[in-house]
């Protein structure tokens, strides 16, 4: 049995017609695999979206063995970033951060690639480290972490790249991190190293190894299998992977982010779908409601990560995340506004925004 452990507050729902008041932020993320876009305005309690935009665009197709942005991948992302700069004109942003990350960190031409972006569509976007991401990705599901548990695992399964947080979370308390780690492997890497098809036992078992060893000097620095064993430590996983399976684990027909955020998983329905995923044609897992042509050819890759990560830390159950840098950069955006709002009224000079430090 899925329990849905949704228990935080919803951040609104989008409005269809607003003012343009010049009141809203704007948070994109450009991945490898997809670009996503989120406007919202603040609120006592964190913030309302009033819009939003996803749109798988495959930027880091190819980089892997290439070297280098593809023209097709990066005119396909090019179209996305001008629908995202015309959302943000639209409704009024006062001030926005976009950011990209594991595709144009790896591509030669990842910078020049931005330069054009700017030109193009008037978008000031960074590349940020992975160190920065993980932090993000942090400040986003930090309302999930708000549990008994003393510890948690935090990872998110990227195009290019996968990052994974050890986190202190004491009752009471202020989340620390711990360490991170991050290592260049994603959905999109895999799936054009090893094809589209279906994955043999031996392929699979690969993967699973080379993942593990990957995990294994990370754990052993920080203590997490004794922890896990120990019952101290849950899993939170935020990618679209994670938030793919909870929408099948639900039986949805139409992805619902209020039922899938913050689903608690057991590891058995995660192995249970994986396998059935992994016995699928192409063909079959297109036909999956929440798959669809977009994601089939990715699932089987995230499932592999996934279920290593799961193997080397058995915590027994994983919690959904359907939140985490967009997210993050616009509570930390609207905190910063805040601190500035309060320094200016209390008499003292303005201090630039900082950036958020777990």
């Amino acid at each position: 049995m899925v329990r849905n452990i949704y228990r935080h507050r919803r951040w609104g729902q989008r409005r269809k017609k607003r003012k343009r008041n010049g009141d809203a932020y704007a948070a994109l993320d450009l991945g490898t695999n997809n670009c996503r876009l989120l406007i919202a305005e603040a609120a006592a309690d964190g913030f309302t979206i009033i819009d939003g935009f996803s749109r798988i665009v495959r930027l880091g197709e190819g980089v892997a063995t290439s070297g280098v942005l593809g023209t097709e991948a990066m005119d396909r992302t090019l179209s996305a970033l001008r629908v995202c700069s015309r959302k943000i004109r639209d409704n009024g942003v006062k001030r926005s951060r976009c950011i990209a990350t594991e595709a144009c960190r790896r591509a030669a031409n990842g910078d020049d690639f931005l330069k054009r972006v700017e030109a193009e569509t008037g978008l000031t976007l960074e590349t940020v480290t992975p160190a920065t991401e993980a932090e993000l990705t942090l400040a986003g599901c930090r309302p999930l972490l708000d549990t008994d548990h003393e510890k948690a695992l935090l990872f998110d399964i990227g195009g290019g790249s996968t990052e994974i947080m050890w986190v202190d979370t004491p009752k009471g308390g202020p989340v620390r991190t711990l360490g991170m780690m991050s290592f260049p492997t994603g959905v999109v890497t895999l799936a054009e190293e090893y094809g589209e098809g279906l994955l043999a036992d031996q392929t699979c078992d690969e993967i699973l190894e080379r993942i593990d060893r990957l995990l294994d000097p990370f754990c052993a620095e920080h203590g997490i299998g004794e922890a896990v064993a120990a019952g101290k430590a849950r899993m939170i996983g935020t990618s679209g992977t994670v938030t793919t399976l909870g929408a099948i684990c639900l039986g949805l027909e139409r992805y619902d982010h209020s039922r899938v955020d913050g689903l608690s998983i057991p590891f058995d329905n995660i192995r249970a779908i994986s396998e059935r995923l992994t016995e699928m044609d192409m063909e079959e897992r297109r036909l999956i409601p929440c798959v669809g042509p977009d994601r089939a050819d990715l699932m089987l890759m995230g499932c592999a990560i996934l279920r290593a990560i799961c193997e080397r830390w058995p915590v027994g159950r994983l919690c959904a995340a359907d939140r985490g840098i967009r997210e993050g950069l616009l509570l930390e955006m609207i905190e910063a506004d805040r601190k500035t709002s309060y320094g200016a009224s209390a008499g003292a000079a303005p201090a630039p925004p900082a950036p958020f430090v777990a």
